[in-house]
């Protein structure tokens, strides 16, 4: 196992003229590391931790968020980092609104070949779950035995899209190895956020969605439902590949009678630059092109193989930022649509804290097909009562925003420290907890009477951080039974 480890506190004055032109000056401290972990033969992944930044606090006490990105093959190093919660934006200028300011946070490029990880052999990439959750448990197990300082850190797995399917494996995987006794670490949920933890539901969710949006004419509900019926189908014979082929049709589907919807903002729309090689699966490659490669747009591309690679000075002179996204997503096509409610079952079990979130705007994990896939949980409640799962998936929070743009499926993103009007549009965004001392109230909100801290807590803590300078802004979080 090779660790290459940088840590160091960081006083320096940054002057980096970027591909666009622009000049960009900043000066900033922050305690950060980042390595190397070789977590299989030719299977190399790349990390990067930053300390919290409170001043009141330490960073021991505060909690350690692990963020995960979509895809599969969006890199969280980068996209996650600069483009959503990391202490500097794309353009290296200080975010007000960093989560370091409430926790420390550990961006992680999986699975194998993302962002910065790689692999010099085409049979080291991931086709699976299972291989994605032992890759990452491998770097957890090497990372706590390395900085002893965060075992007893409270730790958290945040995630959205894609990645919190990965969340949910790599939850349970963990559990399971802490209860082994073969790491040391402090685990205390996972958050899984706009997360492709059933794709039927999600997928067969889609028609009614838009038509109640009035996005589709009742012609265009027929087609969208049928072509959805076919996933499904798919899905129930076991012939995974065929569902995510048939997943892409249904986008084609949706696109054709929307007029090019944006899928993860329904009220914009966009009609990507898909290009195909003769000698490539299309359907695959348009998949790729919708939602994985939208996230290495040139200027982050730029800045993560430019400057950020100048400063990490560990990535190999072989090894380009993203330079094998498209490799990652297409080793996984097969595992793309199975589901993982049994997972998250498995962890509602375990007794481990999971909280669910949702943005009202998305349409690709949209919150009708979350809350469809929540009835599909634990039948059976504890001590062998008979409680249905929506006693125990109980309603956490919710915000609500005047932003036309800011609660898609990228919940994080900065789309909401952005200056917005008070004219546009009111947003919300939903969570669902299945901590067991929520009580539901009469406004149908949760109050958690728990001493400890939860993961929908922290949720409430973290997107309360990115919208305090946004304009028109209530906060509705209950939590820890106050209003936050």
């Amino acid at each position: 196992m090779e660790l290459l480890l940088r840590q160091h506190v960081i006083l320096l004055l940054f002057l980096l003229t970027l591909g666009s032109g622009a000049v960009i000056k900043q000066s900033k401290e922050q305690k950060e590391a980042w390595g190397y972990v070789t977590v299989r033969s030719n299977a190399h992944m790349f990390w990067w931790l930053y300390y919290a930044n409170n001043s009141a606090k330490n960073f021991t006490e505060l909690p350690l968020i692990m963020w995960l990105q979509g895809g599969p093959g969006a890199s969280g190093c980068g996209f996650g980092n600069f483009e959503e919660i990391g202490p500097l934006d794309a353009e290296l200028k200080p975010r007000n609104t960093t989560w370091l300011q409430a926790a420390s946070l550990l961006f992680v490029d999986n699975p194998i070949g993302t962002g910065f990880s790689y692999t010099n052999d085409s049979d080291a990439f991931a086709k699976d779950l299972s291989t994605v959750s032992s890759d990452m448990l491998v770097l957890l197990k090497e990372f706590f035995r390395s900085m002893k300082e965060f075992q007893t850190i409270p730790f958290y797995i945040f995630s959205e899209s894609y990645g919190g399917k990965m969340a949910a494996g790599i939850a349970l995987e963990l559990y399971k190895a802490i209860h082994d006794g073969s790491i040391e670490c402090n685990f205390g949920g996972a958050a899984l956020g706009d997360s492709w933890i059933s794709p039927v539901d999600s997928v067969l969710s889609w028609g009614p969605y838009l038509y109640s949006t009035s996005l589709l004419d009742d012609q265009g509900l027929v087609e969208v439902t049928a072509a959805a019926k076919k996933v499904m189908n798919a899905v129930n014979k076991g012939q995974y590949t065929l569902a995510t082929l048939l997943w892409c049709h249904t986008e084609d589907v949706i696109e054709q009678n929307t007029d090019n919807v944006n899928f993860y903002n329904i009220l914009a729309k966009k009609s990507p630059d898909l290009k195909a090689s003769k000698h490539e699966n299309t359907h695959l490659l348009k998949l790729y092109q919708r939602h994985v490669e939208r996230l290495h747009k040139d200027s982050l591309s730029d800045l993560m193989n430019g400057p950020i690679r100048k400063k990490l000075t560990i990535i190999p002179d072989s090894v380009t930022w993203g330079g094998q996204s498209k490799e990652v997503f297409l080793h996984m096509a097969e595992d793309f649509m199975k589901p993982v409610t049994d997972i998250v079952d498995a962890l509602l079990a375990a007794n481990v804290n999971v909280t669910v979130y949702n943005g009202q705007l998305d349409l690709i994990v949209d919150t009708m097909g979350t809350i469809r896939s929540r009835g599909h949980g634990v039948e059976n409640g504890q001590d062998g009562d008979t409680a249905e799962t929506l006693v125990k998936w109980m309603p956490a929070g919710m915000v609500f925003t005047y932003n036309s743009s800011a609660l898609a499926e990228l919940v994080p993103q900065t789309e909401l420290q952005k200056e917005q009007s008070l004219c546009g549009k009111l947003a919300s965004f939903t969570l669902w907890c299945s901590c067991k001392e929520i009580k539901r109230t009469e406004r149908s909100m949760g109050v958690c009477n728990s001493q400890k801290q939860c993961t929908h807590v922290l949720v409430a803590l973290l997107c309360k951080q990115l919208c305090q300078k946004f304009h028109g802004i209530t906060a509705h979080y209950v939590a820890s039974g106050k209003i936050l």
